[in-house]
């Protein structure tokens, strides 16, 4: 039975509030981890895991989650994981310490992981117009964004009236109306309960996963750990070995690598990840060298960092209403450049007017929407239906591949920028040289001498600026490669998708 307009609208809304929870989520510690870290007496090693257990655990669960949502129903693993969230919530809401928050942490992933591709796969069976479809996906990619640049809003609005644990305790709600939507709405779909779901598949993805994030970090760590970092790399490449022979001999793989030789849909895995990193990148590191060195309160640098959603809303709206017009090409491909030129201006003009820094952030949002609204739609409309789980977790992985190495790799190499750059005086402590933080501790200890203390802020914002040329470089390749894979999907061509079956 076709769903009518009011329940395909109505079931948009629901797997919008799932989504809005896991993507908030993700950046909520933002403006958060500062008071969080202080409360919990957290190292700085805990904190990068307080904000790194969630993405990691999601990103490598999130391929196995989609295969089994093929196998046991998207709408049943939606309404699974929406439960797991909303008990891991209350859990990390009243966490004791440090390392009881991280495990919390590593469970609210779980629950974002079964119900994350969900929320894709059920709108793509649900909406069977085109253009209703790319619409309504749109509309998906904008609440992603929207929930990202959210966070740290929400968190500074949480912080400022009660402690810290209300940042999780406020998904509690949203997951019982989002239940109760999921019920009424979502469809039933067709289970193929004789498809094999394989654990060792979805460990595999989660160790080698974890293997690169370690690597990276001890890279971009300040001194480096050579020996950690080799180990963790050489658990990456058996893990991903073992991973991809796994699936060339299973009958129903977690996943079908000969899917990437689909120019469309490899630019749209490609361009999430990139688009992800550049806005988790922006959102992190503006947020934390606001508050840290220019005194910004966390709702006040929350809402600076969300000049980018405003800019993502129109364009992604837009960019799904015309796709059928314009194609591919245009959208995620200049929306990618459109986000170098913004990334590049502020960090051209950092240190000037604080007009510029948001006029950037408002452009780069302009090009992510763009590139966000239709890059899942070049990844759905190129695999069959009965693919749409595996393809919904594809892209959620490139999502959170792109926020999960902006974070590890970014939130290191600033660090690691930082130690190497900053000039103390004689007789100040070290640890001062090793983070920002440290400094600024520091320099609040009764009777110390805080002269010293702008060396270390003029440091900090240098390795700001480099980080943000970083971003910008980053984004200019992903204009290239996207560019060379959609060169025939421009304007007058009329097919966006290939329309897979």
């Amino acid at each position: 039975m076709t769903p009518t307009k009011t329940q395909r609208w109505s079931l948009l809304l629901t797997v919008a509030a799932g989504l809005l929870l896991i993507t908030l989520d993700n950046s909520v510690l933002y403006t958060a981890l500062p008071t969080l870290t202080k409360e919990l007496g957290a190292t700085p090693l805990q904190g990068l895991w307080i904000i790194n257990a969630y993405p990691l655990v999601m990103a490598g669960l999130l391929l196995g989650a989609g295969t089994l949502g093929d196998r046991l129903g998207h709408r049943r693993m939606f309404l699974i994981g929406l439960a797991i969230f909303g008990i891991a919530s209350l859990l990390a809401a009243f966490a004791p310490d440090a390392n009881l928050l991280i495990a919390a942490r590593a469970l609210l992933a779980v629950g974002a992981a079964a119900m994350m591709p969900a929320t894709l796969a059920l709108i793509s069976l649900t909406f069977e117009d085109e253009r209703e479809r790319n619409l309504a996906i749109a509309v998906w990619g904008c609440i992603s964004i929207i929930g990202s640049a959210l966070g740290p809003i929400v968190g500074g609005v949480l912080l400022a009236h009660f402690w810290w644990g209300a940042v999780f305790l406020i998904n509690v709600p949203i997951v019982l109306l989002a239940m109760v939507g999921a019920v009424l709405f979502a469809p039933h779909g067709t289970p193929d309960a004789g498809k094999p779901w394989d654990l060792i598949s979805s460990l595999l993805s989660l160790v080698a996963l974890s293997g690169l994030v370690v690597a990276i970090k001890e890279v971009a760590h300040a001194p480096p750990n050579g020996l950690l970092a080799a180990g963790a790399a050489l658990v990456f490449v058996v893990g991903l070995v073992l991973f991809l022979r796994r699936q060339r001999r299973l009958p129903y793989p977690m996943l079908d690598v000969a899917i990437f030789r689909n120019a469309p849909f490899l630019a749209g895995v490609l361009s999430a990840a990139f688009a992800m990193f550049a806005i988790a990148g922006l959102q992190l590191l503006t947020t934390q060298r606001f508050q840290l060195v220019a005194d910004y309160t966390p709702l006040q640098a929350g809402l600076l960092v969300s000049v980018v959603a405003i800019g993502c809303l129109p364009s992604a709206i837009f960019g799904g209403m015309f796709l059928h017009r314009v194609g591919l090409l245009p959208l995620i491909t200049g929306g990618l450049g459109a986000g170098t030129a913004g990334v590049l201006l502020v960090a051209m003009t950092f240190g000037s007017d604080l007009g510029w820094t948001i006029a950037g952030l408002l452009l780069t949002g302009l090009g992510m929407g763009a590139t966000i609204s239709v890059a899942s739609t070049a990844i759905i409309g190129n695999v069959p239906p009965h693919r749409a789980g595996m393809a919904s977790s594809v892209e959620e992985v490139s999502y959170e591949f792109g926020s999960l190495f902006a974070v590890s790799l970014l939130g290191s190499l600033i660090a690691a920028l930082y130690s190497a750059t900053v000039t103390l005086p004689d007789g100040v402590d070290a640890a001062a040289g090793e983070s920002i933080q440290q400094a600024f501790a520091l320099a609040a200890q009764p009777g110390a001498d805080a002269g010293w203390l702008r060396a270390a802020a003029s440091a900090y914002d240098a390795s700001y600026v480099w980080i943000l040329y970083v971003i910008a470089a980053v984004l200019l390749l992903g204009t290239v490669v996207t560019g060379v894979l959609l060169r025939r999907h421009g304007p007058g061509n009329a097919t966006t998708v290939s329309h897979a079956h």
